[in-house]
């Protein structure tokens, strides 16, 4: 699997990023069924609220090799700051429709 991860970019003062490579590697959380190498491709930010930027960078992860898409955890969950984004479900099915059902969508990391 090559991975592109989008987080939340009010999340990137507190949190490298750090579990959602560990979970890839070691195919835990979202990844626990996963049974091919994971390669993560690229991990960049939503691009801030609402979120409208993540179509974009998830066609361009896409576009340098990404055959599946994660949303972080930071986006549905809220870790660490404690706030789940609002535009998580909208932003998901924004990004499903623009890079087609070919590309294989995970809704967190950990």
């Amino acid at each position: 699997m090559k991975l592109g991860i989008i987080r939340c970019m009010q999340t990137e003062d507190y949190c490298p990023g750090t579990a959602d490579f560990k979970a890839a590697r070691l195919h835990m959380g979202a990844f626990a069924q996963v049974e091919e190498e994971i390669e993560i491709v690229g991990f960049t930010s939503c691009g801030g609220c609402p979120g409208k930027k993540a179509v974009l960078r998830a066609r361009e992860l896409v576009k340098r090799g990404a055959d599946a898409i994660a949303f972080a955890s930071c986006i549905q969950k809220g870790t660490p700051i404690g706030y789940p984004c609002p535009f998580h479900q909208k932003m998901q099915e924004l990004v499903e429709k623009e890079v087609g059902e070919d590309i294989r969508i995970l809704e967190c990391t950990h």
